[in-house]
């Protein structure tokens, strides 16, 4: 029988992020947790918020989902050492991220490649040494003006955002789902836009 998965959904831990750009990864893991009616714990090896469940009910794909607490640019290390706990293998590690090269509400999906400049996904692949996990991609836009991409992630969405937000993590959230069930191809098939 094939191992868990680990669906990585990346912010910064704390109250004062929780609204933020950056933390989309958080809120998309949030919501798949609520579908396997599982709670987040700290995990006592990794500085992780964990929670555990069966995708499809018992005998399903077990999902091992997971925040880390170790603020963004230090994300490999959480990451990796769940992967080690849980013998998760890279091509069984699915990340969900904030990406500022995709409009606002767009999803893409995709294994291996670069990081974009996202600090997260850099220290993923380091700790890692290895760039072949699948990675969710949330858009989230460039920002107006002259703004720092560094201040606009760690922004709330707008006014406007947010009246769309709820339905597209539903979204995210079901891709994530579609990769582990489906595979990469059917996913990227059914959520890529035309």
């Amino acid at each position: 029988m094939a191992g868990p998965y680990l669906i990585v959904g990346l912010g910064n831990p704390g109250p004062e992020y929780a609204a933020h750009r950056h933390n989309v990864g958080f809120m998309v893991a949030d919501l798949l947790a609520a579908r396997l009616g599982a709670g987040f714990k700290r995990h006592g090896r990794a500085r992780a918020q964990v929670a555990e469940g069966w995708l499809g009910g018992p005998g399903g794909t077990k999902l091992v989902l997971a925040k880390p607490q170790s603020f963004m640019n230090l994300a490999g290390g959480p990451v990796a050492g769940l992967a080690g706990f849980f013998s998760v293998g890279v091509d069984r590690i699915v990340v969900v991220h904030d990406e500022l090269d995709l409009p606002y509400g767009t999803l893409k999906l995709k294994r291996g490649g670069g990081e974009g400049g996202h600090n997260g996904l850099r220290s993923i692949s380091r700790s890692l040494a290895s760039k072949e996990y699948t990675r969710v991609r949330f858009g989230i836009g460039r920002p107006p003006g002259r703004q720092d991409p560094a201040d606009f992630v760690l922004k709330p969405f707008s006014s406007v955002e947010r009246k769309e937000l709820d339905v597209l993590l539903e979204t995210a959230a079901d891709a994530t789902e579609a990769v582990v069930q489906h595979g990469l191809e059917w996913a990227q098939n059914a959520f890529h836009a035309a």
